[in-house]
C-alpha cells in the first residue's frame, strides 16, 4: 500500500496530523526530520549549524528515498523538503501526498505557539518572522501546490479540528 506523505509549511500542522492519521489508519507515523536526527544522532539545527543548508539537503533527499520506500506508512516531512532536488516528484511517484496549506498568518501564529529551534527563523522579530513566513511560503507554493490533495487548514487548536482534517484525508485517499 501507498505510503501518504503530509507536506507544507513549517508548524502547518504535519506532525500534529499525521500522528492522528497513522493511528487513524493503522499505519506508522514518521517524521522525516525526526528520521534523520535518529539515523545521524543529530538534531536538524546541529546539522544545518556544523554542515550547511547544502549538506542537510542532499542529506534529507537521500532519507526522503529510504523511507518513502517503507510500506503502509504515513510520513510527514520537512517544509523545504518538496522544494529541492525532484523531491515533490519523487514524492508523487511513491505515494500519496497532500498539502496542508495556510496561511502566513495562520503559520505565524503556529511559529509562535510552537516549541524547539527552527534554524530559518532564529532571531527573527515578529514582523521580521511575518514578512519571512509570507515570502518564503510564496516561493514553495509552487512546489506544494504540486501535491495531489490540497487541504486548507486553519489553527489545528483541538481535537476535533485536528480529526476534521484526518477524516477528510481518509476520504480522499485512494485505499
Amino acid at each position: 500500500m501507498k505510503c501518504i506523505i503530509l507536506l507544507g509549511y513549517m508548524c502547518a500542522g504535519k506532525t500534529t496530523v499525521g500522528k492522528a492519521l497513522g493511528s487513524a489508519l493503522g499505519r506508522t507515523f514518521y517524521d522525516l526530520d525526526w528520521y534523520i536526527e535518529e539515523r545521524f544522532h543529530k538534531r536538524v539545527p546541529q546539522i544545518f549549524a556544523d554542515e550547511g543548508e547544502a549538506h542537510f539537503r542532499d542529506l534529507e533527499r537521500r532519507m526522503l528515498h529510504e523511507v518513502a520506500e517503507f510500506e503502509n506508512i504515513v510520513l510527514s516531512c520537512g517544509g523545504g523538503t518538496p522544494c529541492f532536488f525532484d523531491n515533490m516528484d519523487y514524492m508523487n511517484s511513491v505515494a500519496e501526498t497532500f498539502y496542508l496549506k495556510a496561511s502566513a498568518e495562520t503559520l505565524g501564529r503556529h511559529v509562535a505557539m510552537s516549541r524547539g529551534e527552527r534554524p530559518l527563523l532564529k532571531g527573527k522579530s515578529p514582523e521580521e518572522l511575518r514578512t519571512f513566513i509570507s515570502e518564503q511560503l510564496e516561493e514553495r507554493t509552487p512546489f506544494y501546490g504540486k501535491a495531489q490533495h490540497i487541504i486548507d487548514i486553519n489553527v489545528l487548536d483541538t481535537f476535533e479540528k485536528i480529526n476534521d482534517i484526518v477524516k477528510i484525508i481518509i476520504n480522499e485517499t485512494k485505499g
